[in-house]
C-alpha cells in the first residue's frame, strides 16, 4: 500500500472515530436532557391538574371527560391522585390505569418524597404533594411521542451526517495526502532518472526547511558521496592497472629474454634477481593496496579497542628496522606522561601500525642518514605524534597532493615507491578521527604531525 493511500485511510478512520464519538455525545446528551426535561413536564402538569381538583373544585367528571375527548388521549399524561394510606382520590382513566400503583409503591413515595421510573415505552413519576397542610401521593405516567420521535430525526440526521461526512474525508484526505506527497512523487521521477552515467544530477529542493527538502538534501548528499566513491575508483582502477602494468611487463620480458637461449648461470642469476625485485614491488603493493581498502571501510566495521601509542610506535620502529636494513628510528618523549591516558587512545592497532610504519619509511626513504625521529607529546584531550626527517623535503606545489593516492611529487626519482602510503596513512587517521598535518623545507626536511584524540 502506498503512502499516500496509508495517509488517506488513517486520516479517515481518525476522522471517523471523532466524528463518531461526537455524534454519540450529541446523541445521548439529547436523549438525557429530553428525559429529564418531560419528568419535570410530568410533574408540573401533574401539579396543575391536582390543584384543579383541590383548589378549584373541578369536579372530577369533568376532568376525566376532558382526558377522554383530548385528541392525543392515547400519549397524554395520566395522572392519579392519593392520599397517603392508598385511598384513591382522582384518576384520569381507572380503566386504563397505565401505572399499576400498589401500596408498597405509594409507601416509598412517601418515604422517598419522589421517585421517577420507566415502564415500558412510558415515564413515570411518583411524589408527595402538601395541599394545605394535607400531603397528597400524586403520579403521573405517558410517552413522549413527540420527544421521543425528535429524538428518532436526531438520530438519522447524525448517522447520515456521519456517513457523509466521512465519505467526503476519503476524497478529501485522498486529494491533500497527494497533495503533500506531490514533492515526493516528483522526487521519484527525477531519481528514476539518475543512473551510474548521470550522477552529477541532483534533486531539486523548494523548501530546506520541511521533511520533503531535508530528505532532498539528505538525499544530494548520499548522491554527492557515491559520485565521489565512483569518481575515486574509477581513478584507483586506473592507476593500480597503470602500476601492476609496468612490474608485470618487466618481470614478463626479463624471463621471456632468458628463455630465448641458452645463457650462463650468472646471467640466469641476474635475471631471476631483477624478476624477484619486480616481484617484491608487486608484493608490497598488493599489500599497500590491501591496507587502503581495509582503511576504507567504515568505522563501525572495524574493531577499536584501548591501545597505547608508545607501544604501537616501537612495535612499528622494529619491523621498519628490520625489513629495512640501514634504517634508524628514533622515539623522543618531549615531557613525561603523568597519567598512561595521555598517551593512549581507541584504536585499532593493526591500522595505526601500518600508518606509523609508512611515516617512519618515508622518513627514512627521503633523507640521507636514513634516519626518522618520532617525538611524543600531549596537550589537554590531544595526543601529538611528530615524524620528523632530514631530507630533501617536498615542494610547495607538491603537499597539497600528497595524500592523494598514488600521486608521485617532483622527488619521485630520489626513491623508489607507490604513491599509497600516504593516502593510507591519512584514511587511517581520519578512521581514528584524528587529524595530520605536514610542514616541509627543500633540502632541510619534513615533518608529519599527528593529533588523536586520547582516552
Amino acid at each position: 500500500m502506498k503512502i499516500r493511500h496509508k495517509l488517506s485511510l488513517l486520516f479517515t478512520l481518525l476522522f471517523a472515530v471523532l466524528i463518531c464519538g461526537f455524534a454519540f455525545f450529541i446523541y445521548f446528551s439529547s436523549a438525557e436532557n429530553r428525559e429529564e426535561e418531560y419528568y419535570k413536564r410530568l410533574r408540573q402538569l401533574a401539579i396543575t391538574k391536582t390543584n384543579l381538583l383541590l383548589d378549584a373544585k373541578v369536579a372530577p367528571d369533568v376532568l376525566q371527560l376532558i382526558y377522554k375527548n383530548s385528541p392525543s388521549s392515547l400519549f397524554q399524561e395520566e395522572v392519579a391522585v392519593y392520599d397517603t394510606a392508598f385511598h384513591l382520590l382522582y384518576h384520569d382513566a381507572v380503566n386504563i390505569d397505565k401505572i399499576k400503583e400498589t401500596k408498597a409503591m405509594i409507601g416509598e413515595i412517601v418515604r422517598k418524597g419522589e421517585i421517577q421510573f420507566n415502564q415500558g415505552q412510558l415515564q413515570a413519576v411518583g411524589f408527595l404533594y402538601r395541599y394545605k397542610g394535607t400531603d397528597y401521593v400524586i403520579t403521573a405516567a405517558a410517552k413522549d411521542e413527540y420527544g421521543l420521535l425528535k429524538l428518532n430525526n436526531l438520530r438519522f440526521i447524525l448517522i447520515l451526517s456521519a456517513l457523509g461526512s466521512v465519505l467526503l474525508t476519503v476524497f478529501a484526505g485522498y486529494f491533500f495526502a497527494r497533495h503533500a506527497l506531490k514533492q515526493v512523487a516528483e522526487m521519484v521521477d527525477e531519481v528514476e532518472e539518475i543512473t551510474a552515467k548521470s550522477l552529477d544530477r541532483r534533486l531539486k529542493v523548494e523548501n530546506s526547511n520541511d521533511e520533503v527538502g531535508e530528505l532532498a538534501t539528505t538525499f544530494n548528499l548520499m548522491l554527492d558521496r557515491i559520485e565521489n566513491s565512483f569518481d575515486a575508483q574509477k581513478e584507483f582502477v586506473s592507476h593500480i592497472s597503470h602500476e601492476l602494468r609496468t612490474p608485470l611487463a618487466t618481470v614478463i620480458a626479463e624471463l621471456e629474454i632468458s628463455q630465448n637461449k641458452e645463457r650462463s648461470t650468472e646471467e640466469y642469476k641476474k635475471a631471476i634477481e631483477l624478476a624477484l625485485t619486480d616481484a617484491r614491488k608487486l608484493a608490497r603493493l598488493s599489500t599497500s593496496l590491501l591496507n587502503l581498502a581495509n582503511a576504507s571501510y567504515d568505522q563501525a566495521e572495524i574493531s577499536f579497542k584501548e591501545i597505547r601509542l608508545d607501544e604501537v610506535l616501537l612495535d612499528a620502529r622494529t619491523e621498519v628496522m628490520h625489513n629495512q636494513q640501514g634504517y634508524h628510528v628514533n622515539i623522543i618523549f618531549d615531557q613525561e606522561a603523568e597519567d598512561d591516558d595521555f598517551i593512549s587512545i581507541q584504536g585499532n592497532e593493526h591500522l595505526l601500525k601500518v600508518a606509523f610504519i609508512n611515516l617512519m619509511e618515508n622518513n627514512c626513504k627521503f633523507s640521507e642518514n636514513r634516519e626518522s625521529v618520532v617525538s611524543i607529546s600531549y596537550y589537554k584531550e590531544k595526543t601529538i605524534l611528530r615524524f620528523s626527517d632530514q631530507g630533501i623535503g617536498i615542494a610547495e606545489k607538491d603537499i597539497e597532493n600528497l595524500f592523494k593516492p598514488f600521486y608521485r611529487g617532483n622527488n619521485k626519482g630520489y626513491a623508489e615507491g607507490n604513491g599509497i602510503g600516504l593516502a593510507l596513512t591519512k584514511k587511517i587517521i581520519a578512521l581514528h578521527n584524528g587529524e595530520i598535518l605536514v610542514t616541509s623545507k627543500l633540502n632541510e626536511g619534513t615533518t608529519f604531525i599527528l593529533i588523536l584524540n586520547h582516552v
